[in-house]
């Protein structure tokens, strides 16, 4: 090899080593951006003749080794629509190309991102810091689930939640095995006397006006001239805040009677038998039906056991001061109404919720552990927006890098495959995965490689002059 190709390959080094010290530099710039991903240097030699009695070196090129697959650090943040990838995967983004309006036209062109210090933009649209925009599914309110699975860019809207009238009651409770009415106790806890009617009572037939069980001629009302005696013979089973179609609220009073039980006359055999009712009418005059029978048995055996089970039931025209829910479901689920001893006789409310709710304005959004976005509203209610997509990559490393710390997908890179990347964790963002110790390591080593460059350029000069010297 000639003093000349000494000269070629070590200059094909210095440059290799300039490149690298672009990389370091690019590196160590942007050590502090959101989701970051170095770019290192890699190195491969080109031979111009080789062969086991003889080698010729060539030259040297450095490329860029992309590391889009390797984690940064998560790091923790207040902001409560920063998000942070753990695992593979990429933020579908879409980029502004135009403003028209007052609002942003999209590129049709997807990219991809590890930045998810996202932020609500004055048109409810969720912008990071590099100005892409975030994409997902939007949430049916009906079901909870995503509509379609092609994303597209989230707006939020600001407007207000409408109401939702309440279609279904979530109830589970303890019944006294002896409830301790005031009926109950006047009659010193005798057996029978803890009943709405005793079996005397209804052969005589004296105690109500109308049957309020519901059976025979019975109605299953409870009039106001009865109501008294009908509280005295009850218990009651809490109340809740149910909502009509304009989201009004409607107050529901429940109160249990136990209508039967094994040693009464008809008594189930083994156990006891309950009503629930709902009151009706609140009014402090009338003759309106003060009470209402929900019209629902529940039969426990010896064990404190519905049998057979009652897992829900239906409400039918829920009515109360004139305001109609319609027909309402009381769901208690399997097992979840029970009648054990109670010392206080007092009836044990587990659980009391409903599904309506008044309308409300938009008060906050953020961003929960699974990957959605909620949004707060005024009347208390937390509703689920939008999923946010992710996609991952057969070969995220030869994805194209952007302007704004995103990518495009490439031909290497492969086709983005919508969904089964990491998690996505709320309040959060990915730092860059830059190691200011280890680039400060690789400036040193291209440093002096560029060093020595220089050196062989130096002496083959000096070998030149002297072959140009020999006829002298």
């Amino acid at each position: 090899m000639s003093f000349f190709g000494s000269m070629t390959t070590a200059i094909t080094g210095i440059r290799a080593q300039s490149s690298a010290l672009g990389y370091i530099s690019d590196n160590i710039a942007n050590s502090q951006t959101t989701g970051f991903k170095r770019t290192d240097a890699s190195f491969y030699d080109i031979v111009t003749a080789s062969s086991p009695n003889f080698h010729q070196p060539g030259a040297v090129v450095a490329k860029p080794g992309y590391t889009n697959n390797v984690q940064g650090s998560v790091d923790a943040s207040q902001v409560a629509t920063n998000m942070a990838i753990n695992g593979e995967g990429f933020f579908i983004v879409s980029q502004r190309v135009a403003t028209v309006d007052n609002n942003p036209v999209f590129q049709s062109v997807n990219y991809y991102t590890r930045r998810g210090d996202f932020s609500m933009d004055k048109n409810g649209y969720l912008v990071n810091g590099g100005g892409y925009y975030l994409q997902g599914l939007a949430i049916d309110p009906t079901t909870n689930n995503p509509v379609g699975d092609t994303p597209k860019v989230i707006q939020i809207n600001n407007g207000f939640l409408n109401a939702k009238q309440t279609s279904s009651i979530t109830y589970t409770a303890n019944l006294p095995s002896f409830p301790q009415t005031a009926h109950a106790s006047a009659m010193s806890n005798l057996s029978g006397s803890e009943l709405l009617q005793t079996a005397a009572e209804r052969t005589a037939g004296t105690t109500f006006a109308n049957n309020p069980v519901g059976t025979g001629a019975g109605d299953g009302v409870v009039q106001a001239a009865d109501e008294q005696n009908f509280l005295d013979r009850s218990v009651s089973g809490g109340a809740i805040t149910t909502y009509d179609g304009q989201g009004n609220p409607v107050n529901v009073q429940v109160r249990w009677v136990k209508v039967d039980n094994a040693a009464n006359d008809g008594g189930t055999a083994g156990g006891d038998t309950w009503q629930a009712f709902y009151k009706s009418n609140d009014s402090a005059t009338g003759t309106a039906a003060k009470w209402t029978n929900m019209g629902q048995s529940y039969a426990f055996n010896a064990a404190g056991q519905l049998t057979p089970a009652v897992d829900s039931t239906t409400i039918n025209n829920l009515t109360v001061d004139g305001v109609n829910l319609g027909n309402v479901t009381l769901t208690h689920g399997p097992g979840n109404m029970t009648q054990f001893a109670d010392n206080n006789g007092t009836v044990s409310v587990n659980k009391i919720d409903q599904d309506g709710y008044a309308s409300g304005q938009l008060v906050n959004v953020a961003v929960a552990a699974n990957g959605r976005v909620t949004g707060t509203y005024s009347n208390g209610k937390t509703i689920d927006i939008f999923q946010v997509s992710l996609a991952k990559f057969n070969n995220p490393n030869a994805l194209q890098k952007m302007n704004g710390t995103a990518f495009a997908e490439t031909q290497d890179s492969g086709a983005a495959i919508i969904g089964g990347a990491g998690d996505i964790i709320a309040s959060a963002t990915e730092a860059s995965n830059v190691d200011l110790a280890d680039e400060f390591s690789k400036l040193i080593i291209a440093q002096q490689a560029y060093t020595a460059g220089t050196r062989i350029i130096t002496t083959s000069d000096q070998l030149i002059q002297e072959t140009l010297n020999m006829k002298r």
